[in-house]
């Protein structure tokens, strides 16, 4: 029998806020197509496979728009654009802006693994190839409305998740099918799209009163907490990361203690209680960062291997041997929370390595990679590994949405002998038995501030358009504080701007802010990103400044180059 080891998996469920605030329209669909496919599977394979326990943690402002989705749903006042064209009555022609429209979101999928698998949905695409280099022209004349329902059909269709089309037939009846869709049939694929939204939140509640799944937070818009609180964080890791021209963001401290605060109060009203642990945006930490978890009651936190990892060296500690120092857990003072460390090769193989491989070698793989683990852990305490990842988007890469890689990895885990799985609180509440002693707690030194990605915050921080972002931001910031002081905005107009302020301050945008990054993706999100700093001096009753005009990147690469290793929306 090999020997005791803990694992605790999380999976981290995010997307950046992407309404219009003039409007409330959804300028981006991903919060209710993620939701159809990968939120809606990864509850259902935590359903089938009651031996497993799992970290779940949800973002409150991804909540917030699967609420939103929900009420529409529910009530047919659609502000989604790609919804409102998957039931739109084909009474009367479509538009040229309609029929553009469709061409450019309806193909936006992994085209390897969402594409050529149908074959009906890869001919439209090479019809959509085929008119492109004859023309608008010939295209308006030889593709009929037609053409343009059926690919939005197809769009939704791929963006089922598996275990969803093994148990919804409409799902099944679509794809047989594969052509000639009615507007009956869209309706009924909508229908089935709000039938699995409006029951996200509910579904990951109900596991977690189960004693399943824990529900972790993340401060409330997702902000960059280091980079909020001190530009210099940057510099901890890189001490030669330029910085931008702005010396700190304006009450970056405060602003991080609100989000914080929002994220505990969001969780108690949606799960009865407030939170016991919180994965901060992108594993990002410091110290500073740490003692405003610790003071909101956060029981635990977590971040990247690379952190722990810089943070020991300067401390003088050896990290030759990951097993005499990544596999427990560190207190970060003595009323601080817990903090634990991922994995960052096992986690990077589901997300990144796995979906090349057959289901079973993966799951096997990672087994034996765990078992590894504890064949060269000290024999006096019980390894704890960290796997911490994404939930959503890396599935897009896998077979099947990751439906036989799951299945497999589950059922071998929850029937393992000597690997036990639990969540981050069973962790902090040490369960332990005379053959299983527990890992064991070291203080933490002093932080080098960084995240998940190489253990520093360059993601966010360095490159030019970053940095610009950061100014332009910072600007906006003191322009806020001004109309504040000043008194003249009503209760309801301050809530208002500070709402605003709020998804402003989200790290997806410096996120996609780079040459390395995709151009579609970098064009979506710096315009929306200067969007809401415009909308946010309309708030203060103030003229947007003419820097707002001006585009901050182009982008030029693919998302898992240059340190953007995650969405691939």
């Amino acid at each position: 029998m090999s020997r005791p080891l803990d694992l605790v998996l999380l999976w981290h469920m995010h997307q950046p806020d992407y309404r219009d605030t003039a409007t409330g329209e959804f300028r981006l669909p991903w919060v209710y197509l993620h939701a159809a496919k990968d939120y809606s599977d990864m509850a259902w394979h935590l359903e089938s496979h009651p031996g497993v326990r799992a970290v779940v943690n949800l973002v409150p402002v991804l909540l917030d728009q699967i609420e939103d989705y929900a009420d529409q749903f529910a009530t047919g006042r659609l502000r989604d654009p790609l919804l409102r064209l998957l039931v739109r009555d084909p009474a009367t022609p479509l538009t040229d802006a309609e029929r553009a429209f469709a061409i450019d979101r309806c193909f936006r999928a992994n085209h390897e693994k969402m594409m050529k698998p149908f074959a009906a949905y890869a001919r439209l695409h090479d019809l959509h190839r085929l008119f492109e280099a004859a023309g608008e022209d010939a295209r308006r004349e030889w593709l009929s409305d037609d053409y343009f329902y059926d690919l939005v059909t197809w769009y939704h269709l791929v963006w089922t998740g598996e275990a969803v089309r093994r148990n919804h037939a409409v799902v099944a009846e679509l794809m047989t099918r594969g052509a000639g869709f009615t507007h009956a049939d869209r309706v009924a694929l909508f229908e089935l799209y709000g039938l699995l939204v409006r029951d996200v939140t509910g579904r990951y509640a109900r596991l977690a009163a189960s004693g399943r799944v824990e529900i972790s937070t993340t401060p409330n818009d997702h902000p960059l907490a280091p980079l909020l609180v001190d530009f210099r964080a940057a510099r901890e890791a890189r001490p030669d990361s330029p910085l931008p021209e702005a010396p700190a963001y304006p009450g970056g401290p405060e602003r991080l203690r609100e989000h914080v605060g929002l994220a505990f109060a969001s969780h108690a009203r949606r799960f009865g209680a407030p939170p016991r642990g919180v994965w901060p945006a992108e594993g990002a930490v410091s110290d500073a960062v740490l003692g405003v978890l610790g003071a909101a009651g956060a029981q635990w936190t977590a971040s990247g291997e690379g952190v722990l990892v810089n943070t020991l060296r300067r401390a003088g500690r050896p990290v030759e041997r990951r097993v005499e120092y990544l596999y427990r857990p560190y207190r970060a003072a003595d009323d601080g929370p817990l903090c634990f460390f991922r994995d960052d090769r096992l986690s990077d193989l589901i997300g990144f390595e796995y979906a090349k491989w057959h289901s079973h070698e993966a799951a096997g793989s990672f087994i034996g990679e765990l078992e590894a683990i504890a064949a060269a852990a000290p024999a006096d305490e019980t390894p704890l590994v960290s796997v911490i990842l994404d939930g959503e988007n890396c599935w897009e890469s896998y077979p099947y949405n990751g439906y036989y890689f799951l299945d497999t990895l589950y059922a071998r885990l929850e029937s393992h002998p000597s690997i036990r799985m639990l969540t981050f609180a069973d962790a902090v509440a040490r369960p332990a038995s005379p053959t299983r002693p527990p890992a064991c707690t070291v203080p933490l030194p002093p932080l080098v501030a960084g995240s998940w990605v190489f253990g520093d915050l360059s993601t966010w921080m360095g490159a030019p358009e970053k940095n610009r972002a950061w100014d332009l931001l910072a600007a906006a910031k003191t322009s806020f504080d001004a109309v504040v002081a000043s008194g003249r905005l009503s209760s309801d107009a301050l809530a208002r701007a500070r709402r605003q302020l709020a998804v402003c301050e989200a790290s997806d945008w410096f996120w996609w802010l780079g040459d390395y990054n995709p151009a579609h993706a970098v064009s979506s999100f710096e315009s929306l990103y200067r969007a809401n700093l415009a909308s946010l001096y309309v708030m203060l009753g103030l003229t947007p400044p003419p820097a707002l005009g001006v585009s901050l990147g182009r982008g030029a690469g693919h998302p898992e180059a240059g340190g953007a290793m995650r969405r691939a929306t």
